[in-house]
């Protein structure tokens, strides 16, 4: 990143040893969602893990990416499968050259980096040890609020009723018994007789990196809508359906199959390509079912072929969310509920009127196998690599300045000139203690980068919209906050604006508030902040196991180190998110084993003091540090500064002052 090499502590490598077959009917994504669970169970946070045994001679490459593709949802830095023949014939089939593969291939067994499942393998060494036969994985989906909470299809109906019941949590909802059968009726757009439950679809979308560029789920989903639509079934107008193909490849298979016009006679037209649903993008639900949904506190759900299903990240209006492969993301489109037993319901009615059961519309392994084989061509792969780089008109007709520095729009309400080195010298600030610094927030567990820096839409009371209407646009032209990321004023404005966000110091409430402890006033927390800077005070976070779980994303350490955080203290970090906050200058600090807020009795009401050495050569990667507060408690924590190089970007003020500095030495 900015020319710097990574730094990073030799990881464990963990050993995943997968043997025998995924029985028929069962997808990669249920692969990928069952390694997920086994994974995040298992705790590979700053490990790597390599795939190997027998049973990954028998998934595809497709379905290995898939897997590798979900290492932030598992935790890990990286998924890694050894390169094999089926790696090669996957080169082949996407245009590589025969003397290209056999360079590759060449090199690889030149360097014992080759693996033939075919053959007698070597043991191998690893840090850790798991195992899954391919055999015992079932249909599932994960939900409704985190990726690795797994619910077997069968057990669905079973675990949405449980969800319910349970209190407000990571599988609760806190339902009233009397209030769970609630059936409202609408009209549809003021016309069409309509109806929500809790559980009730409201959007369906086959969409994100992860599942839209596996041909398997893709054909495999395009199957289903074929046999739903030759037996009469069909989605309902209130769901909103959308397909957003991970590759232009995907839609010429599609298309070649004929399976398109099927998905298209379900509503999953093809939308657009990249992030979609799985990270906001879903826009508007129609408003006759938006005001039936918060009108009367349904829990309505969303089913997307995603990655990630955090809190407020696919909609504000659909609490319960669940990732499923793209099939069944069109089989639950159809049944327009969660609240299903798949085995002993039908999902509707035929056109001669007989029940329709999943088994009816559910494609074998061998009718996504020939259909995949004589519809996915070398030539579609060449023809889309190679329009690549020739753009398209739109792109190609965008005038660009002939100035080599960037010339700032101080109108522009999407790209504004970020603060970050203004006031900046020559000479590094050296480290930072905190002193007296107030409680931000104060968190539980498994608060995301999601939670922390929303990429979805702006709501209409938010700080961040109040900035844009002061400037002349409308709320139909908020965009979201991916969009407005070039814009520093936005994205401090958005951080911890997650509707769907736990804070500790407001009693259980949700929402984006905080207490401004000094005043006992309830405010946003951007209002909060800058009340607190503008006072010169230091604000520090609390949080326990997780934080910083999820995307990867640079504005969920940008934005906390705009509203004055200094320090978070957490029980545990996710790696990347750590090593952002280390980039920008804020101290990762973590509490000792067994330790964490509520056992050393912090409310958040306190004063902190976190004193460090005034020179960076006194402070080491891992130092133990204390903790002091107003109140008399003290607490030892560790610095998560794990590499010198975090201490010197620490010294600089952050990563990215340290690469100006150093650029401006050599000028």
């Amino acid at each position: 990143m900015l020319g710097q090499p990574m730094s990073m502590v030799l990881p464990g490598v963990v050993g995943f040893k997968l043997s025998g077959k995924l029985l028929d009917g069962v997808t990669a994504t249920d692969l990928v969602l069952t390694v997920t669970q086994i994974l995040r169970k298992h705790g590979v946070v700053g490990k790597f893990v390599e795939f190997y045994g027998a049973g990954v001679g028998e998934i595809s490459l497709a379905d290995r990416a898939t897997i590798a593709n979900m290492s932030p949802e598992y935790g890990a830095t990286m998924g890694f499968f050894p390169v094999d023949k089926v790696t090669l014939q996957y080169l082949k089939l996407t245009g590589r050259s025969d003397e290209t593969v056999s360079m590759i291939e060449a090199y690889l067994r030149a360097n014992n980096m080759f693996v033939d499942y075919s053959e007698p393998q070597q043991e191998r060494v690893y840090s850790s040890y798991l195992h899954l036969d391919l055999g015992d994985v079932v249909p599932c989906v994960s939900g409704p609020k985190r990726p690795h909470d797994r619910v077997p299809l069968k057990d669905m109906k079973d675990d949405w009723h449980s969800c319910l019941d349970s209190k407000v949590g990571f599988k609760g909802f806190a339902v009233p018994k009397e209030t769970q059968e609630k059936v409202v009726k609408f009209l549809f757009k003021g016309e069409e007789p309509a109806e929500l439950k809790h559980g009730s679809v409201v959007i369906a979308a086959i969409t994100s990196c992860t599942n839209t560029s596996n041909p398997s789920v893709m054909l495999g989903a395009g199957l289903v809508a074929k046999k739903a639509c030759e037996l009469g079934l069909k989605v309902k107008p209130w769901v909103k359906t959308s397909l957003a193909p991970g590759s232009g490849v995907a839609t010429k298979y599609l298309q070649e199959s004929g399976l398109q016009k099927y998905l298209n006679e379900q509503g999953f037209n093809i939308v657009g390509y990249g992030c979609t649903t799985c990270i906001g993008n879903s826009g508007d639900l129609e408003k006759t079912v938006g005001d039936a949904i918060t009108e009367n506190d349904i829990v309505a759900a969303a089913v997307l072929s995603g990655n990630r299903n955090f809190e407020g990240r696919v909609h504000p209006l659909t609490r319960a969310n669940y990732l499923a492969s793209p099939p069944l993301v069109v089989a639950y489109a159809i049944a327009g509920t969660v609240n299903i037993d798949f085995d002993k319901e039908p999902i509707g009615v035929s056109k001669d009127g007989k029940d329709v059961y999943f088994r009816d519309i559910w494609p074998s392994n061998e009718e996504v196998a020939e259909v995949v084989q004589n519809n996915v061509l070398p030539e579609m792969f060449k023809s889309t690599y190679k329009a690549i780089t020739t753009g398209n008109p739109v792109w190609n007709e965008l005038a660009v300045a002939a100035e080599k520095l960037y010339s700032w729009d101080p109108t522009s309400t999407y790209i504004h000139e970020p603060p970050y080195f203004e006031g900046m010298t020559m000479d590094p600030p050296g480290p930072h203690g905190v002193k007296d610094a107030y409680c931000l927030l104060n968190f539980g567990n498994s608060i995301t980068t999601d939670h922390i820096s929303p990429a979805g839409s702006i709501n209409r009371d938010s700080p961040a919209a109040k900035y844009l209407m002061e400037r002349g646009v409308d709320s139909r032209q908020f965009n979201s906050y991916g969009s407005r990321r070039g814009n520093d004023e936005i994205m401090a404005r958005g951080t911890f604006a997650n509707i769907r966000i736990l804070n500790k110091l407001l009693n259980g409430e949700v929402g984006p508030k905080t207490i401004h402890i000094p005043s006992g006033e309830k405010l946003t927390v951007f209002d909060a902040a800058m009340k607190y800077k503008s006072a010169g005070q230091d604000t520090i976070i609390l949080a326990g196991d997780e934080y910083g779980s999820g995307s990867s994303r640079d504005w969920a350490a940008k934005g906390p180190m705009l509203l004055g955080v200094k320090a978070v203290i957490a029980k545990s970090f996710e790696r990347i998110h750590r090593s952002n906050l280390v980039g920008m200058g804020i101290v990762p600090l973590c509490f000792k084993s067994g330790e964490d807020a509520d056992t050393l009795g912090l409310t958040g009401h306190e004063r902190y003091t976190i004193d460090l050495p005034s020179s960076v050569s006194d402070l080491r990667p891992g130092q133990d540090i204390t903790v002091k507060t107003d109140t008399g408690k003290q607490f030892t924590c560790t610095v998560r500064f794990d590499t010198e190089v975090e201490l010197a970007y620490f010294n600089h003020g952050g990563i990215l002052q340290y690469v100006i500095r150093q650029l401006a030495a050599k000028q």
